[in-house]
């Protein structure tokens, strides 16, 4: 039988990764405890305890999480030698009820693991690296060895994990940026390691947060929408800086029922005069301010630049992520856009602003989110969408399943079950009608306000209805969103009442706004330049000054 916590087959490989670092942290006998996270909401907790002591170093945990994890750890414990080869691994608990008391032992190439799960027998072995890092599904106090052992590696480090007791996989760091996370007003030191895990579904990006004595503050997979967070740091006061410019300013913007936590950066030279300003939208799968994707900062470089433009910029945390209040499962594209027009009236109403001069600038989803917003507050003079879908969203979720589903290796017939598949699931989401033949996980991660919103939502109209002046910028190499969508819109645009619309293919650029080769998601772990072109921000800063120019 294969040992397998079944409840978190998707999660179960990103749960740990291993390193070179050689010292093995000061001892702690008192236990920190962690939150689990899943979209935004927490369904529980992990106490974990760190212990050194000749031998090396032992995490030993315990700890609870909720659906749709369905996860009791009574208790789990990783030993580690001095020189972080794996000695053991345990856990005693239950996943679903199921009962599972199992114990791996590591003996220089070979682990061997024996228990029991569901009342069955467990017995296998596999040889694996000799200094692999142990990776228990459903067990995220693996992170906290994983994090110490992180001290002192350099970036593009090839590693090995053993995905117990499954497999061996392949890791890689990819960086390692020095930061500063916010606590309230206080600011800390900490480490961001950039991991992708190569799984057999493909490669799985993963960020780690370290203090900088290797102790674990957080973990983030995006694509699954998990976070591990140090109680301490996760309350809405809390956001690590994952990336800032010299002139950047934390602000608190108060909204209706809940607050907006958000950066105003401003240009380099002031010049006393009131200035033109800009807020940035971000895709839906980066709900930090810093629109944070597979390693890319796209809001935060693009604040960097439009400031370096001469412009006062505004990003800021989705609602119920970061520092922002609210509930993220809850809102949908049109709360989105009411969230933005309070961070517009905010901003216009500023003494250091021409409330005449303020506009938006949306990539991916925020594009839609951008010209919503524009149809509905006057305050806002210009749009500009940058890599923005012109179908449906439903239409868009087909489109992008169908690509990734051609990268994969599957038999025609199996790309059309898929796809199949998803077609009763929005049709379920958009209908409210036919669950029943829906597998529960899927309707538990489909069956939210948002998607809903996304599947309807149709910038057809939206764009149609547009008065403001527009900037449609795509990366030729758009492969999530293909530049098609670009003429698509430039098409509708023209048919508006806008009074002006231009278009900017750039060559060479892929929907993360960085250069690529190919466009193709798989080739994004391997790009090395990491900064979102000049050749975005100098179109969207050159387009804003010219078209702010024109305001009288």
């Amino acid at each position: 039988m294969m040992f397998r916590l079944h409840c978190t087959c998707a999660i179960v490989l990103g749960l740990a990764a291993p390193c070179l670092a050689q010292q093995v942290p000061a001892a702690t006998n008192k236990p920190t405890t962690y939150r689990v996270f899943m979209r935004g909401t927490a369904i529980g907790r992990e106490d974990v305890t760190i212990e050194k002591n000749a031998s090396g170093l032992t995490v030993t945990s315990q700890g609870r999480l909720a659906a749709p994890l369905n996860v009791d750890i009574k208790r789990a414990q990783f030993k580690y030698r001095p020189d972080w080869s794996p000695e053991a691994f345990s856990l005693e608990g239950n996943t679903n009820n199921a009962e599972v008391s199992v114990r791996t032992s590591f003996n220089g190439t070979t682990a061997v693991t024996q228990g029991t799960q569901g009342g069955k027998p467990v017995n296998v072995s596999h040889t694996v690296t000799a200094d692999t890092v142990i990776l228990p599904g459903g067990v995220f106090s693996a992170f906290a060895a994983l994090s110490h052992r992180l001290v002192g590696i350099p970036p593009k480090t090839r590693l090995r994990a053993y995905v117990l007791p499954e497999a061996e996989i392949g890791l890689n760091v990819l960086d390692v940026v020095n930061e500063r996370m916010q606590v309230g007003t206080t600011l800390l030191n900490v480490r961001r390691y950039d991991l992708v895990l190569g799984t057999l579904k493909g490669d799985l990006p993963i960020s780690l947060i370290a203090a900088e004595d290797g102790s674990l503050v957080r973990v983030g997979i995006p694509s699954q929408g998990v976070d591990l967070v140090r109680e301490d740091v996760a309350s809405p006061t809390s956001r690590t800086q994952v990336y800032s410019n010299p002139s950047d300013e934390p602000v608190i913007i108060p909204a209706q029922g809940f607050n907006i936590g958000a950066t105003l950066t401003r240009p380099k030279a002031g010049t006393g005069a009131r200035l033109p300003a800009v807020v940035l939208l971000g895709s839906a799968s980066a709900g930090d301010r810093d629109g944070f994707l597979n390693g890319v900062p796209i809001l935060g470089q693009l604040a960097g630049a439009l400031a370096d433009a001469g412009f006062l910029v505004v990003r800021y945390d989705r609602r119920g992520f970061g520092q922002s209040g609210g509930r993220s499962e809850s809102a949908t594209i049109v709360d989105s856009a009411e969230d933005a027009r309070v961070v517009v009236r905010w901003l216009s109403d500023r003494k250091d602003v021409d409330p005449k001069r303020v506009a938006l600038v949306g990539h991916a989803e925020g594009a839609w989110i951008a010209i919503l917003t524009a149809n509905r507050e006057r305050r806002i003079a210009a749009v500009a969408s940058i890599a923005g879908a012109s179908t449906t969203g439903a239409e868009l979720n087909l489109e992008q399943q169908q690509y990734e589903l051609n990268q994969l290796s599957l038999p025609a017939a199996e790309r059309a079950k898929k796809i199949a598949l998803q077609k009763q699931i929005q049709s379920a989401v958009m209908t409210g009608k036919g669950w029943e033949s829906i597998p529960a996980n899927e309707r538990r991660d489909a069956d939210t306000p948002w998607f809903h919103s996304y599947l309807m939502f149709d910038p057809t109209k939206t764009v149609s209805d547009l008065k403001q002046p527009i900037l449609i910028v795509h990366g030729a190499l758009d492969k999530e969103i293909p530049p098609a969508h670009a003429d698509r819109l430039t098409d509708l645009a023209r048919k508006s009442d806008s009074k002006s619309v231009e278009v900017v293919v750039i060559r060479g650029i892929n929907h993360l706004l960085i250069p690529a080769f190919t466009g193709d998601l798989g080739e994004y772990p391997s790009l090395t330049d990491r900064n979102v072109s000049k050749d975005v921000s100098g179109a969207v800063g050159a387009w804003l000054t010219k078209t702010f120019a024109a305001i009288k």
